[in-house]
């Protein structure tokens, strides 16, 4: 069992580059693992947490509905934006600049393998740094993500989760807006979920701008009390690949 963590800030990269780099380390992970288990020898498995800030980029999880984007390629285009279709679950979303992306690629087998309990961890390290902004967030029964106000005409997303995992290997991960531009979402059905707004940390707290570095901070700090980690390796200067 290996509860340590590789942490990489990966700055700002396009989304393309991103979900590739992160496809090689989820294989990594798994190959080594189908490897162990038929040789039947010992393994350590790397674990590893990304953050990233991603171009104007829709993406749309394996069991979406197109319809959900409300833009033509040709708009895309004028929007500056990109889309992809990708292998997680859930449905589509928007990453853009001022947004705090976070890909744990973990093995599961080092901390414990249920599914349920790792997206819940994730809600709930978002839910413990709003605290800290004073912010009370929340779950909304059914839906998977973080929110304010549930249960009432003004509930808000305030952050998106979409997953992937196999031989208990996960990627993908979490959005927080933070600094975003909340007009890119006008241009999907977030989540696949009408009648619901969108909102950010910076107009929730009624400022310009907050520091994305003091943000990941308390993600990652969260990130290691909830998991158990035992260490953690990196920092949140930028690194490159």
């Amino acid at each position: 069992m290996n509860k340590t963590i590789e942490l990489q800030d990966l700055g700002y990269k396009d989304y393309k580059e991103t979900w590739d780099y992160q496809e090689q380390l989820f294989k990594g992970i798994v190959d080594a693992k189908i490897k162990n288990r038929r040789e039947d020898a010992g393994l350590k498995t790397t674990n590893y947490f990304l953050f990233v800030e991603h171009p104007h980029v829709y993406t749309l999880g394996k069991n979406g509905d197109a319809s959900n984007l409300l833009l033509s390629t040709d708009q895309l285009t004028e929007k500056g934006a990109s889309f992809y279709k990708i292998n997680r679950g859930g449905d589509i979303t928007y990453h853009g600049p001022g947004q705090v992306v976070g890909y744990p690629i973990l093995d599961l087998e080092n901390f414990f393998t249920d599914i349920h309990k790792y997206l819940r961890f994730l809600e709930e390290i978002i839910i413990l740094t709003l605290a800290e902004y004073g912010l009370k967030a929340s779950r909304s029964p059914g839906e998977t993500g973080v929110w304010l106000d549930v249960n009432t005409p003004f509930a808000r997303k305030i952050c998106a989760m979409g997953v992937r995992a196999s031989r208990w290997v996960t990627m993908h991960g979490f959005a927080l807006n933070v600094n975003s531009n909340l007009g890119y979402f006008d241009n999907i059905i977030p989540c696949g979920i009408r009648g619901k707004a969108v909102t950010s940390l910076n107009v929730e707290l009624g400022v310009r701008e907050v520091s994305v570095q003091e943000v990941k901070e308390k993600l990652i700090k969260h990130f290691i009390a909830l998991f158990e980690v035992d260490h953690v390796e990196g920092n949140l200067k930028e690194t490159h690949f």
